[in-house]
């Protein structure tokens, strides 16, 4: 994605971009947030799924990904000096990979948090089913391409799947 991320951008503005930008790559926004504190996000139509992780992690085979068959593609941006909770979820992995900005990651196998990880576009994490994990924005604008790896067949993941253990804004 070509984008001017910096931190005194403007909330509207890089939503702007970013949407003129996946709309330039032919994805289909079908729900987009620019309302949450942290920042927001952009979910692209599951029958893109395929395109999205071709264009988004060309290094990983769309069978090695595939842990049932549905997958669900989203850009997040978190903002400066802003984090996502500190969570896990029953029923998805996910794939993430730097789009711009740099952003801070934490990672845990247990409730308490690990050390902070700083990812530059180009990075790429993957988190298992269960994984505590936090997405923290640092100086700028972050941009992250996020694959839901739904792991239960006959209950996919949402956005209920998620179970905070800390949480800045109260959630």
């Amino acid at each position: 994605m070509n984008l001017n991320i910096s931190n005194t951008i403007d909330k509207k503005v890089i939503f702007e971009q970013i949407a003129a930008e996946l709309k330039k790559q032919n994805f289909t926004i079908v729900q987009q947030d620019a309302t949450r504190l942290w920042g927001g996000f952009f979910v692209i139509d599951e029958n893109q799924a395929a395109v999205f992780a071709a264009k988004f992690f060309p290094h990983l085979e769309m069978d090695k990904i595939k842990i049932t068959n549905k997958l669900s593609p989203k850009i997040l941006v978190v903002a400066p000096d802003k984090r996502l909770s500190w969570q896990y979820h029953f029923r998805r992995a996910e794939i993430w990979k730097i789009v711009a900005g740099i952003v801070g990651v934490k990672t845990s196998s247990t409730d308490e948090e690990g050390e902070i990880q700083q990812l530059t576009p180009g990075d790429f994490i993957q988190m298992n089913k269960g994984e505590r994990h936090r997405l923290i924005g640092l100086d700028s604008w972050g941009v992250v391409a996020e694959i839901w790896q739904h792991t239960d067949r006959e209950n996919p993941s949402d956005e209920e799947d998620i179970v905070r253990l800390q949480d800045d804004f109260g959630r």
